[in-house]
């Protein structure tokens, strides 16, 4: 009897293995069929998965999963280069302001730059003055500042060096994840028969592209700013001996022309502010003037009536 029971368990032992065998195994399942919905799984070369949609569901077009941003904390295999952006602001005292100008555009362009602007005017003391902005390759800023410096006399010059490393990383990183957001929904486009799901996502792909146009705009903003260094030059001349300029016997002439006419000028604003005064005057004077000579012809009358 013992035998016949411990026979009986292992058949049935030996049994529950066979079915734990031969179980399926749904976890890896590629494709998930229900009675309204297929959906299967795209992994693009980015690493990154989507669902797309096979057949129209009640939840509407499928959504990208959230595209993760690469590692930034230089713990990869990628180095980040750094980006610096360089500037430097200079006073030179120099004899000929135009020419001087036109000598840092030919600087700029033997360095591989160029002039960004130029702006030439005489101060209060009749001297010429200006301000030339040039724009080099960073490779070039040294040469460029050494240049300009032998043009005239340096009266004061500073450097700078802006560290754009993390904010630069930060945006490509940005582009990266939106870059491939866009495929996504490029990728669900495609795949959806319903206008209603064919308006969202196209919204979504609207908002993407608005995002990566922005970031394309930052992005080329900073490298102009890394790529081409800032040089602002302020051109001077000399003061001249005794602190001014010689007399000028025209420029006296010409002020006392400009203080005659201004006198002119006083003199007929107040002859047209007092003119209403003048009129009520010249008014009340005539009518004193005739009442007073209508009294002088009244005893004569009377004279010649006795």
């Amino acid at each position: 009897m013992n035998h016949k029971i411990i026979a009986l368990l292992v058949v049935c032992i030996a049994l529950v293995a066979a079915a734990g065998c031969t179980a399926p195994s749904w976890g890896n399942s590629a494709t998930t069929s229900t009675s309204h919905e297929v959906v299967r799984v795209a992994t693009y070369d980015n690493g990154y998965s989507v669902a797309e949609q096979k057949t129209a569901y009640a939840g509407g077009a499928a959504v990208p999963s959230p595209a993760s941003a690469p590692d930034s904390t230089g713990t990869g295999a990628t180095t980040v280069e750094t980006k610096i952006i360089k500037t430097a602001d200079m006073t030179l005292e120099v004899k000929d302001v135009t020419g001087t100008a036109e000598s840092l555009k030919a600087l700029a362009v033997a360095q591989g730059g160029y002039l960004s602007s130029t702006n030439i005017r005489k101060n209060y003391n009749n001297q010429l003055t200006g301000t030339v902005i040039i724009r080099v390759p960073q490779a070039s800023f040294d040469n460029a500042i050494s240049g300009a410096k032998a043009l005239g006399t340096v009266k004061s010059i500073s450097t700078s060096g802006e560290d754009v490393t993390e904010q630069y990383v930060d945006l490509q990183a940005q582009k990266t994840s939106y870059t491939n957001q866009l495929a996504q929904y490029n990728a669900i486009m495609k795949q959806s028969t319903k206008v209603e799901d064919i308006i969202k996502v196209q919204e979504q792909i609207d908002r993407v592209q608005t995002e990566l146009d922005r970031l394309n705009g930052r992005l080329n903003y900073l490298n102009s700013r890394i790529d081409l260094s800032t040089i602002t030059v302020y051109l001077q001349e000399p003061e001249p001996v005794g602190g001014q300029a010689g007399h000028d016997f025209v420029a006296t002439i010409n002020e006392g022309i400009a203080g005659f006419l201004g006198m002119i000028d006083a003199l007929i604003i107040l002859v047209f502010t007092l003119l209403p005064l003048i009129i009520i005057g010249a008014i009340g004077y005539g009518i004193y003037h005739w009442h007073k000579g209508k009294k002088g012809s009244a005893p004569s009358t009377l004279e010649e009536k006795k």
